[in-house]
């Protein structure tokens, strides 16, 4: 009988027992690595505290890279708090936004959260005064296509949009995409337009209170024109002329138009005046010159636009209407004439409430503010804008136009000062270097947001919403990209 053998230990206890090993192995060699590491802290807190110190130091503390550093250890629980008692601690950081109400503008790059906005929500919760707003920035930086994404945007809450005057031609294909009508006025087209329409009627007024408000726009708007033409204020005879002449042409029944205050001006009917003969000379005296002042509507380079009736209605019902001027090209001489006639035929349809909330939109407005009669037509639309629901946008190259408007205490400057007060929004775009100290002051900025104007990018702004600032990307879409692009002659 043979008997077999097996051996003490099998392969597999043997690869146990290896593995074991060199787990005990490795936590040996991490506790040596620990107090090593120990060890050599020790040793440089005890040679930091044996260096010999200065202590002749100024009570500001030392200098160099070392500066502000304590020997004793400075020992701070961690602080835990929510978004909303941080950014009272520190408000610099990131403000809370504006909320979600209004359209959608693009990203706020100082919070990384979406930005919104719509003036007459702003004003509802009070953080606005009025629903203006200012929009400036340096050629190139995006100016026209955000004023263009605003109205855009704004049809989907309802509201309308009017530009009075477009004088690039650059809104047409807005307007006709909106569904809205584009008037195009200019030498040779057949629109023609009579400033002395009575406009739409607002709701709620007798006919006493009706033909009054009628007779006064009227005579602003023909003392407007004379001035323009003249360069300066009229005299008192003047304007007594002037009203005199309104008044025979809308006691001769139905609509005046300029060519017959004209023909009252130079050559004023003693039937139609009930004056003397002696009378009647001196009115056409005092009269001439601005006869022929407002001559120049009818038989001058302006005839055939605003010496008739109109042909063509104004629609407050459109989602857009814009005035198209491209056709007068560059005429700096004609352009403000051209637009306090348009502006004063499109304000009768702004003054009834009951057509809902509109953006009014003065694209290149620094060619408009050189003209004092129309700085008081725009002044007069900015006050009135909580009573008749607009919001006016005015778009400028630079915030130091504003400060350039005429000289120091005139009344081109004042009425001037008096747009940017009324704005309680105002956007800025990238100015120029050697526009930021006036941009700033003109704003109020403090030097952090003054040298943020200076090095924003292509369709990034700082906005100034109230006492808030806020620092946006403007975002387009496809279409809109199409829709807007200014640049199609230079890219080809």
């Amino acid at each position: 009988m043979s008997v077999r053998s097996s051996p003490l230990f099998t392969s597999a206890d043997a690869s146990a027992a290896a593995r074991r090993a060199a787990r005990k192995e490795a936590r040996r060699l991490i506790r040596q690595k620990r107090d090593d590491d120990r060890a050599r802290r020790r040793e440089e807190q005890t040679a930091e505290r044996d260096t010999p110190r200065d202590v002749t130091h100024p009570r500001a503390g030392a200098h160099g890279p070392a500066a502000g550093r304590s020997w004793l250890p400075l020992r701070l629980q961690a602080h835990y708090a929510t978004s909303a008692g941080l950014r009272v601690l520190y408000p610099f950081l990131a403000d809370d936004g504006l909320g979600a109400i209004g359209m959608y503008i693009g990203r706020d790059l100082l919070a990384g959260a979406s930005f919104c906005f719509d003036p007459w929500e702003l004003y509802r919760a009070r953080i606005v005064t009025n629903p203006n707003v200012l929009l400036a920035g340096v050629i190139g930086n995006g100016k026209s296509s955000l004023a263009k994404s605003i109205a855009w945007r704004s049809l989907a809450f309802g509201r309308k949009t009017y530009v009075p005057g477009d004088i690039k031609g650059e809104w047409s294909v807005v307007v006709e995409a909106a569904g809205g009508k584009v008037i195009r006025l200019g030498p040779g087209l057949p629109t023609r337009l009579n400033p002395l329409d009575e406009g739409t009627r607002p709701t709620g007024l007798s006919d006493t209170q009706w033909f009054t408000l009628v007779k006064a726009r009227r005579r602003q708007l023909l003392r407007a024109i004379a001035e323009t033409v003249l360069g300066g204020p009229l005299a008192p005879t003047e304007q007594t002329a002037l009203t005199t002449a309104l008044a025979v042409a809308e006691g001769a029944g139905g609509t005046p138009t300029l060519p017959t205050v004209v023909q009252h001006l130079l050559a004023p009917s003693p039937l139609a005046t009930d004056l003397s003969s002696d009378d009647v000379a001196v009115l056409r005296d005092d009269g001439r010159r601005v006869g022929h002042a407002l001559a120049r509507m009818v038989h001058g380079d302006l005839a055939g636009m605003f010496d008739g009736e109109s042909t063509t209605r104004f629609d407050p019902g459109l989602p857009m209407v814009s005035l198209d001027l491209s056709a007068f090209n560059e005429n700096d001489e004609a352009l403000p004439i051209i637009m306090t006639c348009a502006s004063s035929w499109l304000e009768g349809a702004l003054q009834d409430a009951q057509s809902g909330l509109r953006w009014i939109i003065y694209d290149e407005a620094w060619r408009l503010m050189s003209v004092t009669a129309l700085l008081r037509r725009m002044q007069a639309q900015w006050k009135l804008s909580r009573a008749w629901g607009i919001a006016n946008l005015a778009v400028i190259h630079r915030l130091s136009d504003l400060d350039a408007i005429g000289d120091a205490g005139s009344e081109s400057r004042e009425l001037a000062a008096g747009l940017l007060a009324d704005c309680s929004t105002r956007i800025a775009y990238r100015q120029e270097s050697d526009q930021l100290g006036q941009s700033a002051a003109l704003l109020g900025l403090n030097p952090t947001q003054r040298d943020i104007i200076g090095e924003l990018g292509v369709g990034e702004g700082l906005w100034r919403i109230g006492q808030r600032a806020y620092v946006v990307s403007h975002a387009l879409s496809q279409t809109e990209r199409k829709l807007f692009d200014t640049d199609e002659r230079m890219t080809g």
